[in-house]
């Protein structure tokens, strides 16, 4: 009887999935698990491809690298900004601080966290992951504070982007209680009036 193993069995024993589309969204979902829990320097390729279920040379099959990889799973928003800023607009703009804390928890909280808790942990050291977070605040946030008809754009977003960001930082990378289990309205009626007075209140002259 000959030793030589069969394929199909090396390849049950080796845990491969078949390839296609399954390995992909298999590979992108572990990624984001792994960047999410380890941050981009942490994460390694063999560890996010074990997560998988999948051989380790499959990232590079699909993606290129572990720069592709992040890129995929963590670098392209889990929505469509342009879509999200019609949503909210469509209110009152007295209202508007309800709508952009529901709206980003319901967002982060339906995806786990997982794309915040990698971007978050990857910012410093990965340079591309902090610029994606300040070019979509910087963009997201000064189209809307325009639209309002609001002074002061800049300062008025980088405050709300800093109410966000601590809110998801608290919420999803630290887990701090009783925040991290809050529910989504008990978190919007504490934090939407601080964004809503960022948007169109009375803001102090800074420097």
């Amino acid at each position: 009887m000959s030793t030589t193993d069969n394929p199909d069995t090396t390849a049950r024993r080796r845990g491969r999935r078949p390839a296609g589309q399954d390995t992909r969204t298999a590979l992108v979902e572990a990624a984001r698990a792994v960047f999410a829990e380890s941050g981009y320097d942490g994460a390694t390729v063999r560890a996010i491809a074990t997560r998988a279920g999948v051989d380790a040379a499959m990232v590079n099959h699909w993606f290129g690298s572990k720069e592709g990889l992040f890129a995929k799973a963590v670098l392209q928003l889990p929505f469509d900004p342009l879509e999200l800023q019609a949503e909210l607009r469509d209110g009152p703009d007295d209202e508007l601080g309800k709508r952009i804390v529901r709206a980003f928890l319901t967002r982060w909280d339906g995806a786990g966290g997982d794309v915040f808790q990698a971007l978050i942990r990857s910012v410093t050291g990965h340079e591309q992951a902090g610029q994606m977070l300040r070019n979509f605040f910087q963009s997201f946030f000064t189209a809307l504070i325009t639209s309002i008809g609001s002074d002061r754009v800049p300062l008025r977003m980088t405050l709300c982007a800093s109410q966000l960001v601590g809110m998801g930082m608290i919420r999803y990378v630290a887990k701090f209680e009783p925040m991290a289990a809050a529910e989504i309205d008990t978190l919007v009626a504490a934090v939407a009036p601080n964004v809503q007075r960022y948007l169109t209140g009375e803001i102090g002259e800074i420097g």
